[in-house]
């Protein structure tokens, strides 16, 4: 990964895919690599996404270097990968 951002986005795609299909063993692990990732290579700890309706965004909350931080992705971004698999599920394994 490029940046603690790109990590951040790849994480939260995967993580809503895996909140929205908990049968989805797959989606459980990648969520879990991309996790794995924040830890080792950016430091980043108590990883959290929350929806903020009010401003279309997500919002990714995180601790780094002892400092909490956060970031955000515009929810049509970042439920993308989610809507495809709802949309042609036939084309994903669960």
């Amino acid at each position: 990964m490029k940046s603690v951002q790109d990590a951040l986005y790849n994480w939260l795609t995967i993580h809503l895919v895996a909140d929205a299909r908990p049968h989805d063993a797959a989606a459980r692990d990648t969520a879990s690599f991309f996790l794995a990732i924040l830890e080792s290579e950016f430091g980043a700890t108590a990883v959290n996404a929350v929806k903020d309706e009010t401003n279309g965004r997500y919002v990714v909350e995180y601790v780094r270097g002892g400092e909490k931080k956060s970031a955000y992705f515009p929810v049509e971004l970042a439920e993308a990968m989610w809507r495809q698999i709802e949309a042609e599920p036939e084309k994903y394994g669960s």
